[in-house]
């Protein structure tokens, strides 16, 4: 019996050692240094790292993981896994603009988590070390670079003693609309969701054969639930081949996200709705004529809004490269969950509502809603009214609820929002679940996904998603850059200073919308903000009460690079956000 991923990885290790688990793009490029572990070798590695924590005396402590991205980061969560000690991934700190936020964040997880030891490469523990004086909070926490571990202490590793309920880690949430919380996801959760992840998107052993093995092309960041559930843990529990890159090679270059699928023809592969907004800002005919992605069946898109247009430009774009539109795979899932809840059909076009079809109670969008497909096998989704706790008709928008195997067991040291979170009744239902905080509708037996409840603006008696006015402001001129707008809503009353700002009515609620300019548009700055008022106001018949433009790389954003509304709107009234002037007319 399969008790956790370890046991798959001892599998495959023994029955093909030789074949590459892992294939890593040192500088992003198909062509640059490649870095590759076999099955062999990681289970290797896994397990002298696991006997090095065992001897320790470290099961059932937490250990926080910063390493650069890599094989190493994979041999140091699965050796977490091998000594029965709880993985903690967490982003390294790295580069001056990120090294604030990282140290901040990074303290946080290691105070909340209450590790005893720290996992990393050579250079972030030599760097931690040099800051020790300035982080008291290391001053008790062993810290270890994972290279430096011997391949011979492999041999007094120790089997765990894990059952379905052991905690294998800590998945921190990205926290963008509360602090971030750490959701306990148990061995058997993690089997569980791989399982939905592989049913849906059909990684079946014809698939495996037909790519010769070759799944997965990713370069989401691998502390984050989406790149590591997926690409990285699904390739360990199949026995496949996964080829991995930075996130920021991705950033500094999109195409190598295109030429990577080209040359290595996985199967899957995917990222955020921004990530494929990328790609069609670089989709020059050279590049075009260079690529070949007819291999890939499996192009997800998940973890923010799913934009019907940036589907449709992306298959129209890149079909002559050979891409199909029924790989567009739009899916939704979230850390609370492990990962997967709902995914498209594979080899079938995703389904599109004009706003006319979604009926009076799915919003007030103009733009289509995009499915984000059907539950996994043995995985519930009801969509509930959030104060009633009752389960609305289909086509009615309410919280989205879930139930199922892959639900995680609650958030770490805290019983009250655990009984908040996982512990709900639905009235007609048996079984607890899990409230998302997401809101949404189910037709046709397919979630449709409208929005985040705390996020939802309300304006005169109606319904306005944040992320509709953010892509009618970022559509209104070019110089808005995509994926970088936070829209929110204020009391018209008040502000910290006691005066209203814009143009709107003094009290009620009003919308505000702030967007990140390229710097080369500030003497269009009035302009810009005229036409995105009148395309608001042309849209959803909605005044707004501010427009601020910003400078590029300021608006909050989570680690895994969602809009962080609440702290955008805190630093709109507090009159701290880095806002763009147009300079005075001549």
């Amino acid at each position: 019996m399969v008790r956790s991923l370890v046991d798959l990885l001892t599998e495959h290790a023994s029955h093909h050692p030789d074949r590459t688990a892992y294939r890593y793009l040192v500088s992003g490029d198909t062509d640059g240094e490649i870095q590759e572990i076999s099955y062999g070798r990681l289970a290797d590695r896994a397990r002298a790292i696991a006997a090095w924590l065992q001897e320790r005396g470290l099961a059932g402590a937490r250990a926080v993981l910063l390493y650069p991205p890599g094989p190493e980061f994979i041999s140091g969560y699965l050796g977490c896994l091998a000594a029965g000690v709880v993985a903690v991934p967490g982003v390294p700190p790295q580069g001056r603009a990120q090294n604030h936020r990282a140290l901040i964040r990074m303290k946080r997880l290691v105070a909340d988590a209450e590790a005893k030891v720290i996992l990393g490469g050579r250079e972030v523990i030599t760097a931690l070390s040099g800051m020790a004086e300035h982080l008291p909070e290391l001053a008790d926490i062993t810290r270890v670079a994972t290279e430096d571990i011997p391949d011979e202490a492999a041999a007094s590793w120790r089997e765990p003693d894990l059952t379905a309920d052991s905690v294998a880690f800590l998945q921190y949430t990205s926290g963008s609309t509360s602090a971030p919380r750490g959701v306990m996801v148990t061995h058997g959760n993690l089997l569980d969701n791989e399982r939905v992840i592989t049913e849906r998107m059909g990684h079946t052993p014809d698939a495996i054969a037909e790519h010769g093995h070759e799944m997965f092309v990713s370069w989401l960041p691998v502390y984050h639930d989406m790149g590591l559930i997926g690409p990285v843990l699904n390739t360990v529990y199949l026995g496949v081949t996964a080829t991995l890159f930075s996130p920021l090679h991705f950033l500094q270059q999109p195409q190598r996200w295109l030429t990577a699928i080209s040359r290595y023809r996985p199967h899957t592969s995917g990222g955020p709705n921004f990530a494929y907004e990328l790609c069609l800002k670089h989709a020059g005919p050279r590049l075009l004529d260079e690529l070949d992605l007819s291999s890939w069946k499996v192009a997800f898109n998940g973890a923010e809004p799913v934009r019907a247009a940036t589907l449709r430009r992306f298959a129209d774009t890149f079909a002559p490269a050979g891409f199909r539109h029924q790989a567009l795979y739009p899916c939704y899932g979230l850390a609370e969950a492990t990962l997967m809840v709902t995914g498209s059909t594979v080899h079938t076009p995703p389904t599109l509502l004009q706003a006319a079809e979604t009926g009076p109670h799915a919003g007030q969008s103009d733009a289509a809603a995009v499915s984000s497909g059907r539950p996994g096998p043995d995985v519930t989704v009801a969509i509930a009214d959030p104060e009633r706790c009752e389960e609305l008709p289909e086509g009615e928008t309410g919280e989205i609820w879930v139930r199922g195997a892959s639900v995680a067991k609650g958030y770490w040291r805290n019983a009250l929002a655990t009984r908040d979170t996982f512990r709900a009744t639905l009235t007609g239902h048996d079984g607890r679940f899990l409230r998302t905080g997401d809101l949404g509708f189910l037709r046709d037996g397919e979630l449709f996904v409208t929005g985040r409840l705390k996020d939802l603006i309300v304006i005169d008696g109606r319904n306005h998603y944040p992320q509709d006015l953010e892509l009618t402001a970022e559509m209104a001129h070019p110089a808005l850059r995509p994926g970088c707008t936070a829209a929110f809503s204020v009391d018209g009353e008040a502000t910290d200073d006691g005066e209203p700002r814009g143009d709107g009515a003094a009290d009620g609620e009003q919308a505000v919308v702030v967007a990140e300019i390229a710097m080369d548009a500030v003497s269009e700055a009035e302009k810009i903000i005229d036409v995105i008022r009148s395309g608001t106001g042309e849209a959803h018949g909605l005044s707004l009460r501010d427009v601020v433009l910003v400078r590029p790389g300021t608006i909050p954003k989570t680690s895994s690079g969602k809009i962080q509304r609440h702290a955008t709107r805190a630093a709109y009234l507090n009159g701290t956000l880095d806002v763009v002037d147009a300079p005075a007319p001549s």
